[in-house]
């Protein structure tokens, strides 16, 4: 006998140990299986989860002054001068300019082809979450709290 024939009846032995029957039982159900529970007293109805609010810009105002040493962080990758590119492009002149369009400056080409303009709303969801405002941009550093995003646009809109 072959190793795969007796493989295969190993196997066949197997399933069968198994209980492979498909057909349904019309037996009564074995002894030690409970009657179904009676029903449950009523439970006292939750009291509905508020959704969490969505922050937009226009419900905030930034400190241009609190911004600027909010952008101690992003100085790290990027410049607030004018023609100094670093890990990120600078962003001196940010708001109002075309994503992509720093000379100089290699952008993935995920943010060079979003055409995107960096208005003061498109900076707020971006720095909210780069990645899922442009999915496959470099940048990953991300502004969680609205206030702050809102300070450090503020702080930008100065830098012209």
């Amino acid at each position: 006998m072959s190793a795969r024939v007796a493989l295969a009846g190993v196997l066949l032995l197997a399933l069968a140990a198994c209980g492979g029957s498909e057909k349904a039982s019309t037996d009564t159900p074995p002894a030690d299986v409970a009657a179904p529970a009676a029903p449950a007293a009523p439970v006292a109805p939750v009291a509905p989860v508020a959704p969490v609010p969505v922050i937009a810009l226009a419900d905030l105002t930034g400190d241009a002054v609190k911004g600027r040493t909010l952008f101690n962080q992003c100085r790290a990758c990027h410049s607030d001068v004018a023609g100094t590119n670093a890990i990120g492009p600078s962003l001196y002149g940010v708001v109002g300019r075309t994503a992509g369009s720093v000379p100089g400056y290699a952008y993935s080409p995920a943010n060079k082809n979003s055409h995107r303009t960096w208005d003061r709303d498109a900076l707020f969801t971006y720095l909210e979450s780069p990645m899922r405002a442009i999915p496959g941009t470099k940048m990953t550093f991300l502004m969680a709290n609205p206030q702050q995003r809102a300070d450090v646009i503020a702080y930008l809109e100065t830098l012209h």
